[in-house]
């Protein structure tokens, strides 16, 4: 007698260990088809951005090899994950679809007609978490309702217990007939021409693999000066592990429990080790926004900002894209982004301050460029940081918070080594121009071989005087609110 088979569907889950619906794939004894679906479709504007195009090609690339590794394969499909979900059923005579739940708006629709579509047919569709420590509608304050402040947020996630972590399946049997696969190279999902990858192959090595491995070197290496460190852009001191757990190459139950692991007995750790499990709980408590507010991605999550009286250039727009301002650690943050898909938290804040509040630039756009150039672009990340910047998101940066680019660069990056490899023009400038080339002295200037203007930009704005006319822009909201 033939079993039918079971479709377990990857999603953001692009990992074997540690993954429920796997697991759940596999419990039955019935073979597995798994298959990625490559939907353009039902995002709609939030379809994945280029750095991330780049990124999944190699990280399915890793998921085919270790399935390979336990007896399965993996089948690529392109189109409407709706229509194609159904095609497949059809193929395959499948009774049953597992897969990870995810969160964007447009997923949970799409995941709530497919349901329909299912159960009319007569099949099964099982869903289940994974991308995060918790389903986003559990934790809720005492009265029930969605939290809108980070602190008792991680007060409540801190005190509730993670799930354990399971182990990847040994084996993964697959059906005698496999269904038809596309193929990888054929949904051009590398840059060609013109091939601007090369600072990303340089810099990531995407896959389960390599994620297992980056959580093994941060915690070998990293924190123990985690608290500190992470805000220097010019040390390796942050984890790197955005993008991997993004497309769910590594748990964020795994990772929370290897890092209490690892602190155990180690009192000098304790300190570092809160700090991270802090940061994976603001990456919870963005998508426990984006799962209360789904509007979240395009209105302020304070409806008075939505009067805020934007007046940014488009030239000023292209400067900041480009790594063209004039100011050194807004450069230097804006040319790692595109080279290497990334960019050091602490300089995203930078970054995004200028852009909102010296250019008077909507948090919108500066999340766009974001979405389309980051390895780990998340819409709840993106969102709830871009917002947080603003001061128009939930558990705000206070309005009046507007960073010094200069005073922000010579804090977190005091060497400049930071600056001088992203700026490389102002390398031989002296530690104390290096943030502030426009005060440097003609002959200082000359020795180091900058001439403003000209090798380097002078700075498309003055501080003090944007500071001035945002302040101005957010009295002007806050008096309409009152």
């Amino acid at each position: 007698m033939t079993i039918a088979p079971t479709i377990m569907w990857f999603r953001q889950d692009l990992r074997l260990a540690d993954n429920p619906a796997l697991n759940e794939a596999c419990a039955g004894g019935a073979p597995v088809v798994a298959v990625y679906i490559l939907d353009d479709a039902s995002p709609g504007q939030w379809k994945m951005g280029g750095a991330s195009r780049w990124w999944l090609h190699h990280s399915l690339v890793s998921l085919s090899r270790d399935l390979q590794a336990r007896g399965s394969r993996l089948i690529l499909r392109r189109g409407p994950a709706r229509d194609t979900l159904k095609n497949l059923v059809a193929e395959t005579g499948a009774q049953r679809v597992v897969m990870s739940r995810c969160y964007e708006p447009w997923a949970r629709k799409l995941e709530t007609e497919i349901y329909d579509d299912l159960a009319s047919a007569g099949v099964v569709l099982q869903r289940y978490a994974g991308s995060l420590l918790f389903d986003p509608d559990f934790v809720r304050t005492k009265t029930g309702v969605a939290y809108k402040v980070y602190s008792p947020f991680w007060r409540a996630v801190s005190t509730t217990e993670v799930r354990t972590p399971i182990a990847a399946p040994k084996m993964i049997p697959q059906p005698a007939k496999m269904p038809t696969s596309d193929r990888l190279q054929d949904w051009e999902l590398l840059p060609a021409r013109p091939d601007w990858a090369d600072g990303l192959r340089q810099t990531w090595m995407p896959g389960e693999p390599a994620a297992q491995a980056s959580l093994d070197k941060f915690l070998d290496a990293g924190i123990a000066g985690y608290d500190s460190n992470r805000n220097r852009p010019d040390l390796p001191g942050t984890s790197r592990l955005s993008p991997h757990l993004h497309f769910g190459e590594i748990s964020p139950a795994v990772c929370w429990h290897r890092a209490r692991k690892f602190a155990s007995g180690q009192r000098q750790l304790e300190k570092g080790i809160e700090t991270f499990l802090k940061e994976l709980a603001w990456r919870e408590f963005s998508y426990h926004l984006l799962f209360h507010w789904p509007d979240l991605p395009e209105a302020s999550f304070r409806p008075e900002f939505e009067t805020f009286p934007w007046r940014g250039s488009l030239r000023q727009l292209k400067a900041w894209q480009r790594g063209q301002t004039g100011y050194p650690i807004v450069d230097a943050g804006m040319r790692e982004l595109w080279t290497t898909g990334y960019m050091h938290n602490r300089v995203r804040m930078i970054v995004a301050s200028f852009l909102i509040k010296n250019l008077l630039i909507s948090w919108r756009e500066g999340a766009a460029w974001f979405w389309d150039c980051l390895v780990d672009a998340d819409l709840a990340s993106n969102s709830a940081s871009w917002q947080w910047v603003a001061g128009s998101g939930a558990d705000a940066a206070p309005y009046f918070r507007i960073f010094n680019a200069q005073k922000q660069g010579e804090t977190y990056d005091p060497e400049g080594v930071y600056v001088r490899r992203w700026v490389p023009e102002l390398a031989r400038l002296p530690d104390k121009y290096l943030h502030c080339p426009w005060n440097a002295p003609d002959d200082v200037l000359s020795t180091a071989g900058v001439k403003l203007g000209k090798t380097y930009l002078r700075p498309v704005v003055d501080h003090a005087e944007t500071r001035a006319a945002a302040l101005a822009a957010f009295a002007t909201i806050k008096a309409q609110a009152e």
